[in-house]
C-alpha cells in the first residue's frame, strides 16, 4: 500500500499521528526526526539495584521524547493486540493471573530469557509494530527508532514493555498451541516463561529454543528450574502448590513488624530495626506489602486489618506534621 509513498504523503501521515503539540507543521516534522537522529542525547542512563544485589542499566527518555513515546504507545501500540500467554504489562492483569494456570500441578518448569530487553532488536520492534503493511517505510523506521536506544529496546521507555509483548506474540501463540496440545500450562510474564503440568522438560526447553532463536533471543540457562509438587512451587512470587497465595514468609514479616510497632510504639521500633528512611516512607513501604497480600487474598480478614492499622498511623503522621 504504502510502496510508491512520496515525501509529502509521509510527512502528512506523521503530522496526522499528533505525537507532540505544535502549530508550525515544519517545525513538528523537523523535531522528530531531530530527536531520532540524536536519540542517544535524548536519554538519562542510570543504575538501579535490584533484590539480588545486582544492578539493572535504565534508560530515562527526555520529557519531549517521552512525551512522544506515551503517544506512540497510547495512539499506535495500545490498538495492536498481544497474546492471551502474556501476562505481564496488561491493564487489568496482576501477577495472580500470572500464576493461578499453574495451581496444584505434578511439576513447574520456569525459564528466563536471557537480557530480554537488550535482544530485543529494531528489526523485530520495526516488524512487530510499524511494518510497511501499515506505515510507510520511513515513518515505520522513524518510529522504530523513536522506541529503541542503539538499536535495541531498553527499561525506562513507556514504549518497551508493551512493545515486547507486540515482538513476543508469534512465539507466544506458537509455544501456547504446542503446549495445549500436550495438555501443558503457558504463561509468559515478560522475560520469565512458566510451564505447569505433566511433560518431559527437555522437550519444553528444545522447542522453546528454538523459537526464540527465530527473535535473535536465548534463554538463561543459569535461571532453569523444575519443581516437583513435593516441593514449595511458587511462580512470579506466589506459591502454587494447592492454591495461589504469597509465601509463609512473607507474611509472617509483616506480623512481627505490626506486632512490634503495637508492642513498642512506631518509634521505637524503627529505631531498634535501625531503619533508615523516614517514618513516612516506612508506613507507606509497610501499606504496600500488606496491599499486595490482599491483591492476592482479597477476603483476608486479619490484613485487612493490618491495612487499617497502618493507615490510621500514616493520618495520624500527616494531622501532626500539619500542626
Amino acid at each position: 500500500m504504502w510502496k510508491y509513498t512520496g515525501r509529502k504523503e509521509c510527512n502528512e501521515f506523521l503530522l496526522s499521528l499528533h505525537l507532540f503539540d505544535c502549530k508550525d507543521k515544519t517545525k513538528y516534522i523537523k523535531t522528530l526526526y531531530s530527536i531520532s537522529n540524536t536519540i542517544e542525547n535524548n536519554y538519562k542512563i542510570y543504575k538501579k539495584k535490584k533484590r539480588s544485589g545486582k544492578y539493572r542499566t535504565i534508560y530515562e527518555p527526555s520529557s519531549l521524547l517521552k512525551y512522544i513515546q506515551k503517544q506512540i504507545l497510547c495512539n499506535i501500540l495500545n490498538n495492536k493486540s498481544i497474546s492471551s500467554y502474556a501476562k505481564a504489562y496488561k491493564k487489568g492483569i496482576s501477577l495472580k493471573e500470572n500464576a493461578v494456570p499453574h495451581t496444584n500441578k505434578k511439576m513447574i518448569l520456569k525459564l528466563d530469557i536471557k537480557e530480554f530487553f537488550d535482544n530485543i532488536s529494531f528489526y523485530s520492534v520495526y516488524q512487530a509494530c510499524f511494518p510497511i503493511e501499515y506505515f510507510p517505510k520511513s515513518v515505520g523506521i522513524l518510529l522504530t527508532y523513536l522506541c529503541t536506544y542503539k538499536d535495541h529496546l531498553v527499561q525506562g521507555a513507556p514504549t518497551s514493555a508493551y512493545i515486547s509483548n507486540l515482538v513476543m506474540k508469534e512465539f507466544d501463540e506458537a509455544i501456547g498451541k504446542w503446549c495445549e496440545e500436550k495438555n501443558i500450562f503457558y504463561t509468559r510474564y515478560s522475560d520469565d516463561l512458566t510451564f505447569s503440568g505433566d511433560f518431559i522438560p527437555k522437550e519444553i526447553i528444545g522447542n522453546v529454543r528454538k523459537e526464540l532463536y527465530k527473535l535473535g533471543l536465548e534463554l538463561n540457562k543459569k535461571k532453569t528450574h523444575v519443581i516437583y509438587r513435593q516441593n514449595r512451587q511458587s511462580v512470579t512470587g506466589l506459591v502454587v502448590n494447592e492454591k495461589v497465595g504469597v509465601s509463609t514468609k512473607y507474611r509472617k514479616k509483616i506480623r512481627q513488624e505490626i506486632y512490634y510497632i503495637k508492642k513498642f510504639g512506631l518509634s521505637s521500633h524503627l529505631e531498634k530495626c535501625k531503619c533508615i528512611v523516614s517514618t513516612e516512607k516506612y508506613l507507606n513501604q509497610l501499606y504496600g506489602k500488606i496491599n499486595y497480600v490482599l491483591q492476592i487474598d482479597k477476603e483476608n480478614k486479619e490484613f485487612q486489618n493490618y491495612k487499617n492499622y497502618v493507615k490510621m498511623q500514616m493520618n495520624g503522621r500527616r494531622k501532626k506534621n500539619e500542626r
